[in-house]
């Protein structure tokens, strides 16, 4: 009785004079981080025996006396081939298709279907995502309507669509022979959970266009970890762009619309929540570069992470009954249902749009075209939900996208003073 109080009392808004989020009024069940912990627990149930399973099988030599019907699972789940690949520079990428005798219309008209699928695919993502978690269904004039609040279902349609999508692209397309172990794609399917987790979650505390920059920012804690625990080098451009994109994020965060709204408020709670998803974030795509190691495609990672994301989010919701309870919300408003479903399909069709365009035109162009998508979508926010931006936060936002952009310029740069290097000349590391 006395501890729910003094927790959310510690969880003040920035702005004084501001009410609490109506998020944090409705009752305990729907605090978020009592929800993490549920959450955390029903994936534990499943990791937990996982795990022992494991051991199990490793401490019975299970690959040397193991006959039975079901040791061709065992062998690829707990230990598959462990063959890894002898060429793992920049393993994460596949391998860029060099443009053989096609004409320069027919490149730009791969790079405009690329850029329009990317953009497309992921404002549209954005927009939904901010309609599900911001705003009520059902609304009458004699009834105010009602939110849905259960984030990790909306991360389980993500993760089903997209486990079907790479699926069926596996079945249909020649694929290189998997080596890895199954269980380790769990570690970076539970991080993915939980970094798609709060990323949801934060919207009832922040505004959209406000996790939008901290995702851009993401580069300035990377750094911090490289240099403190990594002890890498960093050039001075580097310094340079995380700097100015610190001050821009700040100069969007500090300023102060005139009409700013509850939903709007920016609350230590958000603050937590992104602080989560970036970890987690990084956590998965550190984790991913250590798996394609391995002779996989990138397609075949997302289908190894996605078997596990939906095995675990899945048995979350069933534990808890959220799954039939969000089912019947679905039942209930037609139109959530057509937001959940499109909003699952724009985040599949995005991350093979991902691969395509990394494949034919590499990392560079597809740096420009999401750093483009992040201003358009601040611009699509601002416009459809009625944000308010300030002249000083409209600074900061300029001056956040020009560094990003400066650090594309000087990493291609980069990149091609470094081919010329003789063979003991070594580059510093990048972020």
């Amino acid at each position: 009785r006395f501890c729910l109080p003094l927790v959310l009392a510690s969880l003040p808004t920035m702005a004084t004079g501001e009410e609490i989020a109506p998020a944090l009024q409705d009752s305990w069940g729907d605090f978020w981080l009592f929800r993490f912990f549920v959450n955390a627990a029903g994936y534990a149930s499943i990791v937990v025996p996982g795990f022992l399973l494991i051991q199990y099988f490793k401490r019975r030599n299970y690959l040397e006396t193991g006959r039975s019907i079901c040791f061709p699972v065992i062998k690829s789940c707990v230990f598959g081939s462990e063959v890894k690949s002898v060429h793992q520079d920049d393993g994460s990428l596949p391998p860029r298709a060099e443009p053989t005798e096609s004409s320069t219309a027919r490149q730009v008209f791969k790079l405009l279907f690329c850029a329009a699928g990317l953009q497309v695919s992921y404002l549209t993502w954005g927009v939904l995502q901010e309609r599900v978690m911001t705003r009520t269904y059902g609304a009458t004039e004699t009834d105010p309507g009602e939110k849905f609040k259960d984030s990790q279902f909306l991360v389980f349609m993500n993760r089903i669509l997209a486990f079907t999508v790479a699926g069926l692209y596996c079945a249909l397309t020649k694929q290189p022979r998997h080596g890895a172990p199954m269980y380790k794609y769990s570690f970076a399917s539970l991080s993915n959970i939980l970094s798609s987790w709060c990323q949801y979650e934060a919207l009832k505390y922040i505004s959209f266009p406000t996790q939008v920059l901290a995702k851009a920012s993401k580069v300035i804690p990377v750094m911090m970890m490289g240099k403190l625990v990594s002890r890498k080098s960093y050039e001075y451009w580097e310094y340079l762009t995380a700097a100015l994109i610190s001050v821009g994020v700040s100069m969007f965060l500090l300023s102060s619309g005139p009409n700013r709204t509850v939903s709007t408020v920016t609350t230590f709670s958000g603050i937590v929540l992104l602080a989560g998803y970036i970890i987690f974030d990084s956590f998965t795509s550190n984790w991913q570069d250590a798996l394609f190691t391995y002779k996989m495609s990138p397609v075949q990672m997302m289908f190894g992470v996605n078997v596990f994301s939906c095995l675990f989010t899945v048995g979350s919701l069933l534990e808890q009954g959220a799954l039939l309870e969000s089912l019947r919300f679905m039942a209930r408003h037609s139109e959530f249902t057509a937001h959940a479903v499109l909003l699952s399909v724009c985040s599949a069709c995005g991350q093979l749009f991902i691969f395509y365009t990394i494949n034919q035109f590499g990392a560079a162009v597809f740096t420009i075209i999401m750093t483009l998508r992040q201003a358009f979508a601040i611009l699509l926010s601002c416009l459809i939900y009625g944000h308010t931006v300030t002249v000083v936060g409209g600074l900061g936002i300029a001056v956040v996208f020009v560094a990003l952009f400066l650090r594309v310029y000087a990493r291609s740069r980069m990149k091609k003073r470094s081919k010329k290097l003789p063979p003991g000349d070594t580059p510093v590391q990048k972020v």
